[in-house]
Formats: C-alpha cells, structure tokens, sequence
C-alpha cells in the first residue's frame, strides 16, 4: 500500500519521472541506440551496403548483361568477355557511391600518364586539344607515340564528361590501362577544355556531335588501317550514343563503349532535384560549368544570355544552350541519347551502375537495347558514378578492365563494324592549319558526287558510241 501511495504520489509529475528514469539508463546504452539509428540512416539515405558485402562473403555480384537473343555480337564475342561474366565487388571501405565519387574525385589513385598535344581545327573554327597518352615508361608504347600512317595498330578515342579533360582521375586510369596493351589512346577533350580557348562562336553541350564526328574520320583519313574505337564518358557517353545513332552505318568506327550515360536528361532533371543529397550533386557539377563560363566569360557575355551567376544545372542550360528551342525541356528531348540507341549499328557496350547518384537508373532505356542486336548492356549493383573501385588499395577501375577486354576480343573477331560508304570527308588537323584561319571548310561530299555523276554519264555516252560504231561496221560487212 506505501508503495502504490509512493507511485500514486509522483505521478503527479510525469515528465520529472520520466527523466528520473532516463537518468537512470547507462550513457552507452544511449551511444549504442546512435549508432544504431546511424546506421539506418546511412544505409538507406546513403547507399551503404558494407553488411549486405559482408554476409554475402564479400564475393560481389554478377553483372546483369542485357541483349537481344539474336546478337551475334553477345554469342559470338561478349560471351567470351570473362570480366563481363564474373562478379564486380566495390572495394569494402568505399562501400557506397558516394564514398566511391568522393574517392575517385579527391584521391583517384591517379597513375603516372603524360600526354603529347595535337591542336585540331574545326570546321567552324573551334579548336579542340587531341591530348595523345604516353605512359612514364616509353616501352610501354613499343617506342611509338602517335601512330603513322601505315600502322594498324588501333585507335582509341575517349571523351570526357561534363568538364572533364584528359587530367581526370578516371580518364588516367583508362588511357594508362589500354595502352599498356600496346594501343593508342587518345583524349578528345571537348572545345574550351584542356586549356584550350574557345575560337569560334560555337560552345559545346550535351548533344553536340559535330565534334566527335569531326575527329573520327579524321582519324580515319589519317591512319586508314588502324581500327577505331570510341569511349564515351557521363555526358561524353551520351554525345557517343547520339553520334552513332545519327549515322547509323556510316560511321568509321569498329566498335563503341559509353560508360555511365545519363541517356535521358529530362528524366535526369527531374531526378537530381529529387533529394538534398541529390542536390548537393547538382551544386557540384554547377560549381564546374561556372567555372568553365567564367574561364570563358568573354564568349559567354556575347553568345549567350549569362548574367554571370549560375544556380543549377538547369539554368545553365537555360541560359547558355536554349537557342532556337522553345524550353529546357524541348532542349532535353533533343540531345538524349536514349531515343538514337536503336539506330547503332556497331558493336556497343553500354556500362551503368544502378546506384549511380547522378545518372539515374530510370532513365536507362531497357528496351531499346534489348531490340537492338548490335547494343549490350550491362548494369552493376554498385560502383557509383564512373568510380567502380575494386580491390582493398583501390588500385584499378573495373569498367575499364570491362571495356579494355571488350575492345581487346572485338578487335580479334569478325565482328569489327566497317563503314559502308569507301568516300572519306577530308579533314585537316590543327598541326596544319593556322589557328588565325576563319575560312570554313568546304564539304567534298557534294562535288564528288557531280564529279561520279559525270563519269557514269561519260561512260553511257561511250557505250551507246561504241554500239553505233559496231552497227556501222556490221552493215558495211
């Protein structure tokens, strides 16, 4: 009876018995429930999967390949890839794409690369920088930098992301790794990257592919015997895909990767708006392109409407890329990739992360890719944006070990694309051409075709000569 008239009595203060009581709780039971609702929070708000790794053996997942069931390029060469079909596992103590991005961007494990410098003109003007990789050791190259024109050694021409140049962590790891295997690499950073100036009235974006399609048959033209491949990276991959759409068979190159494409920008918009983590993103990437407008102010204050302040990725393109479209929106449609993938006709290796936190796995275009034959996809579980560190030091990226042995099997099959039409546009590289110049090239393609029309005419006359000369001659008989 004491003891219920004792409780009766302080219930009258509730709150002061529920402190009493709270006191009364040992302090690490209270640092055990933190972590444990830290935990929580960082597993789901931020992709952490070191336990899901760690229950499973740490053995990683199979990497998800999806292609048609006729691809003759999957059956006769993908399935051959060893690394395509084992299993990628992120290094254990980068286990989140967000410490995956971070590492990559701030540490990279960086390999020793230097380059050698090709400045290419445009044919509007532009300049861009053909940065050629030659690794710390010159055996490695087999005592050639820049391929000579007889050599059939091939070509691989990379293009960076967003504001990426051919310095990238990722990018040294790429160009390091493939010419180790005795290939030429060579970085097409985009106009006004690299330290190169823009000299024309053109600035590049996310759907340009006057550039890239430039640079290839230039290439091509220039080392004819040496088979071309193209990598394409983020924003890079999507300029890639694009471009191969656009052209369909008449591209010279054998075979392609893009590597974390966004694919659908307007689906992208929308998706790093989502979240703050998202948006802390879209504030990094911006902090790069008013960079890059600022670096190159006195073109921006002319050809577009920039008030020198930048607040996200969509006023960028608001400001700097909307000319003769009617909204942000029309601008996305137009310049993603997703709407092209089904008009590639070389082999391509599509390369995406479903935890990527910046190119949305929504925007992947499952289905064209299945319906095309000449397209595989393949999506891993974890990697991050372009990071996809394994290893426990970090000491290689497995999308390019991916993409190297891919391009190492095309190139020993006959699976190799070909361009159909033999004429080749003439291009003329920097080298050789005066930055000064301001005159246009001219496009050859048009006068060929007069100049074949010409012959086939003079050879009709010729026949129909030759047949009333034999008709005069069988009469006289």
């Amino acid at each position: 009876m004491d003891c219920f008239r004792s409780f009766h009595d302080s219930s009258a203060n509730p709150y002061e018995l529920l402190f009493t009581a709270a006191t009364l709780i040992p302090v690490w039971h209270y640092l055990l429930g933190f972590l444990i609702i830290s935990y929580v929070f960082l597993y789901n708000y931020l992709d952490f999967h070191f336990w899901q790794d760690f229950f499973t053996g740490f053995r990683g997942s199979y990497v998800d390949l999806t292609y048609n069931s006729n691809s003759h390029i999957y059956h006769g060469m993908v399935s051959k890839c060893r690394v395509l079909h084992a299993r990628y596992l992120a290094t254990p103590w980068l286990a989140s794409p967000h410490l995956q991005n971070l590492f990559l961007n701030f540490f990279g494990n960086t390999p020793d690369v230097t380059y050698q410098r090709e400045f290419f003109r445009l044919s509007d003007g532009g300049t861009i920088a053909l940065d050629w990789a030659a690794a710390a050791r010159s055996h490695i190259f087999g005592g050639g930098l820049v391929p000579k024109d007889d050599s059939t050694t091939p070509i691989v021409v990379v293009l960076p992301g967003l504001t990426s140049d051919s310095d990238s962590a990722y990018v040294r790891h790429l160009a390091f790794n493939t010419a180790k295997m005795g290939w030429n690499v060579v970085i097409s950073n985009h106009r006004g990257l690299g330290g190169v100036p823009l000299t024309s009235d053109f600035i590049y974006n996310c759907g340009w592919t006057d550039d890239i399609r430039e640079v290839s048959n230039h290439l091509h033209h220039k080392h004819p015997k040496a088979p071309l491949f193209l990598i394409g990276t983020s924003i890079g991959a999507n300029i890639l895909v694009k471009y191969l759409g656009e052209d369909g068979n008449n591209v010279p190159v054998a075979g392609a990767a893009a590597i974390c494409n966004p694919w659908d920008f307007l689906i992208g918009d929308r998706f790093i708006q989502r979240t703050l983590l998202q948006k802390l993103y879209d504030k990094a990437l911006t902090k790069g392109l008013q960079w890059y407008a600022q670096f190159h102010q006195h073109a921006y204050s002319r050809l577009a409407n920039w008030d020198g302040k930048m607040h996200c990725i969509r006023h960028y393109h608001a400001t700097c890329d909307v000319e003769k479209v009617e909204t942000v929106d029309t601008f996305y449609r137009r310049t993603s990739s997703s709407i092209y993938v089904c008009n590639v006709a070389v082999p391509l290796l599509c390369i995406s992360a479903l935890d990527d936190p910046i190119c949305t796995r929504e925007s992947i275009p499952w289905d064209e890719c299945r319906n095309n034959v000449n397209v595989v996809l393949a999506t891993t579980k974890h990697g991050g944006h372009l990071a996809f560190f394994e290893g426990f030091t970090c000491s290689g990226i497995w999308w390019v070990s991916a993409v190297d042995e891919f391009f190492k099997v095309l190139n020993c099959s006959k699976y190799m694309h070909v361009k159909k039409n033999k004429k080749i546009k003439s291009t003329t590289s920097g080298a050789e051409l005066s930055l000064d110049s301001s005159i246009p090239r001219v496009a050859e393609d048009g006068i060929g075709v007069v100049f074949q029309l010409v012959k086939v005419a003079a050879f009709v006359k010729g026949v129909a000569f030759a047949k009333v000369v034999a008709q005069n001659l069988g009469m006289g008989a």
